[in-house]
C-alpha cells in the first residue's frame, strides 16, 4: 500500500515534495556526469580511488540492465555484477536494482551507479545536485547522502557474497556540482559508522509477519474505506512519531496530529524524548516542572523544576525592570525627563550620578 495514497484517504495529505525544476535540474546534471559512458564520472573516481588499476581508458563496459519487474532487474544485475568482476576490467552500471531483506521483505534500491574495478572492487557512487563550495558542501546533506548510500553497500554485500572476487567499498563517491557552476567534482566519504548503525537497525526490526499476526482479525487498510474504519486500522499498527519523520513519510503529518492530541513528549524530538526518561507526556513534564507531580529525587524531575525556577526568576526580574521603567516615565513627563533621585533607569544608572546632571541628550 502506498503510503500518499493512505495518508491523503486519511485526510492527511503530506504538503510537500521536490519541485520539478529542482527534479530537472537534478537529472540534467545527472545525465552530464554519465554522458559519454561515464567517462567523467570514471576520471573522478580513478582520481580519488583509482588505486594502482590502470586508468579506464574509454572501453569501460555499460552493460545493459532492462528486465521485468523489480525483481527481474535486480537478478540481471547481480548476473552484470559477477560477469563484470569476472572480466577484470572498468564497467559501470547506471541505475542497478539491489534487493535487500527489510523486516522479512524483500525491499528494492537503486543507487545512481556502481562501478567495478578491475581488482574486483565494487563502488557505490551518489550523484546528488547540491553544491560543493571550496571542496566542503552541507555536512547535513552530506550525512542523508552517506546513509543511503550506506543501506546500498549493506545490498551489496549480499551478492558480493556469492561472486567470486568481488569486495565492496566501504567509500563511496559523492558527485557534486562545484561551486555554483554545473561542472562536477567528487568526493569520497567513509560510510563505515552508517553502515554499522543500519545493519544494527535492521536486526532489530519486527517482521511484517509478526506485525500483521498481531492486527485485528479483517483488518484492511484500502483506501475505499470509511475513513473511521481506516483510521482504525491505522492506529491498530503504534506509530513511533518524530520530527524527523516529516521528510520522509508520507504519513507523518496524520501521525503527528496523533501525537499531539495525546500530548506525547515524542512530538519534540527524539533527544527531548531521550533526556525526559519516565515522562511521557508533555502535561506530565509541565506537572513535575511545577512540583505536581514527580519524584524530587528523579534527576530529569530535579532538572525540571530548577529550569522552572530560573524561568519564573527571569521573568520576575524582566517585570519588574518593565514596572519600574514605566514608573520612571509616568512620574517625570516622559522618555526624556531626568530620572528620580534614587531611581534607576532601564540602562542601568544608579543614584550615584553627579549632582546636577540631567538626562542624556
Amino acid at each position: 500500500m502506498d503510503k500518499g495514497v493512505l495518508a491523503t484517504a486519511l485526510g492527511s495529505p503530506a504538503p510537500f515534495g521536490q519541485s520539478q525544476f529542482a527534479f530537472m535540474r537534478g537529472n540534467a546534471f545527472e545525465a552530464k556526469v554519465k554522458a559519454d559512458g561515464g567517462a567523467e564520472l570514471l576520471r573522478l573516481l580513478y582520481e580519488r580511488l583509482g588505486g594502482g588499476a590502470p586508468p579506464p581508458a574509454g572501453d569501460a563496459a555499460t552493460p545493459d540492465l532492462s528486465a521485468a519487474g523489480p525483481e527481474g532487474r535486480a537478478a540481471r544485475t547481480a548476473l552484470a555484477l559477477r560477469e563484470a568482476t569476472a572480466a577484470g576490467g572498468w564497467a559501470l552500471l547506471d541505475h542497478p536494482m539491489l534487493a535487500l531483506e527489510v523486516a522479512g521483505s524483500p525491499a528494492y534500491l537503486e543507487p545512481d551507479a556502481v562501478v567495478v574495478h578491475p581488482d574486483g572492487g565494487w563502488t557505490v557512487v551518489e550523484i546528488k545536485s547540491f553544491p560543493m563550495i571550496d571542496a566542503s558542501a552541507d555536512a547535513s546533506k552530506v550525512g542523508a547522502a552517506a546513509r543511503q548510500a550506506a543501506v546500498y553497500v549493506l545490498a551489496l554485500e549480499r551478492v558480493a557474497a556469492v561472486t567470486e572476487g568481488a569486495r565492496v567499498g566501504h567509500q563511496v563517491l559523492l558527485v557534486c556540482p562545484k561551486d555554483f557552476s554545473n561542472l562536477p567534482t567528487a568526493s569520497v566519504v567513509d560510510v563505515r559508522k552508517q553502515r554499522a548503525v543500519t545493519r544494527r537497525q535492521l536486526t532489530r526490526l519486527t517482521r511484517i509477519e509478526d506485525i500483521a499476526a498481531e492486527l485485528p482479525e479483517g483488518t484492511t487498510f484500502d483506501p475505499a474505506c470509511a475513513p473511521e474504519e481506516l483510521d482504525a486500522a491505522v492506529a491498530a499498527v503504534p506509530p513511533a512519531y518524530a520530527p524527523e519523520c516529516l521528510s520522509a513519510c508520507e504519513l507523518a503529518f496524520h501521525c503527528r496530529a496523533k501525537s499531539r492530541a495525546e500530548g506525547a513528549v515524542e512530538t519534540l524530538g527524539r533527544g527531548v524524548r531521550g533526556e525526559l526518561g519516565g515522562l511521557t507526556t508533555v502535561a506530565g513534564v509541565l506537572a513535575a516542572a511545577a512540583g505536581k507531580e514527580g519524584d524530587p529525587a528523579d534527576p530529569t524531575v530535579a532538572a525540571l523544576r530548577r529550569a522552572a525556577a530560573l524561568r519564573a526568576e527571569a521573568l520576575e526580574s524582566a517585570a519588574a525592570l518593565r514596572a519600574g521603567s514605566g514608573a520612571w516615565e509616568a512620574g517625570t513627563g516622559g522618555p526624556g525627563a531626568a530620572p528620580p533621585a534614587g531611581a534607576r533607569g532601564p540602562a542601568g544608572a544608579g543614584s550615584g550620578a553627579p549632582k546636577g546632571a540631567g538626562s542624556c541628550r
